[in-house]
């Protein structure tokens, strides 16, 4: 299960202000279609879903706004081998498990001993900014409900 994390417009536009830039109708839908469902989509699931209520936008102006998202800390960019890029807006440390089967992906909660534990394994003067753990496998066939 994850943590929740709370997002509101308001962050939005301050973030944006506090990194010398404004908010604008296509950065707000391209975080709102993010956080409405937090299912971890990809900038094309996210330029579908825009599109949906704003016709004339452009699948490069979401890539544009996702970027302007990931610099200003609202999202962050989640990598899996040979599959598109997706976005998540959980920034609390938490882990990923990327279903091989369904291509879905769940944030998992990572108790702070053990962020503690493997922080201790870097050698002497080493610090680590991030921790990015995935799992990858298949879920299972009645699996318990995991918050996206």
């Amino acid at each position: 299960m994850a943590h929740s994390t709370t997002h509101h417009s308001d962050d939005l536009a301050q973030r944006l202000a506090d990194s010398g830039l404004r908010n604008t109708p296509q950065r707000e839908l391209v975080y709102q279609s993010i956080l409405a469902r937090r299912d971890h989509p990809t900038a094309e699931e996210i330029f579908a879903r825009v599109k949906a209520e704003t016709p004339t936008i452009s699948l490069a102006t979401v890539y544009n706004c996702l970027e302007t998202l990931i610099e200003c800390r609202l999202v962050r960019a989640v990598h899996f081998e040979r599959a598109s890029t997706r976005y998540c807006p959980n920034l609390v440390p938490h882990a990923h498990f990327h279903d091989n089967k369904t291509g879905l992906t769940h944030d998992i909660d990572l108790p702070e001993e053990l962020l503690t534990a493997l922080k201790k394994l870097l050698p002497e003067g080493y610090t680590a900014d991030m921790i990015d753990i995935t799992y990858h496998g298949r879920g299972a066939e009645k699996p318990e409900k995991l918050k996206d």
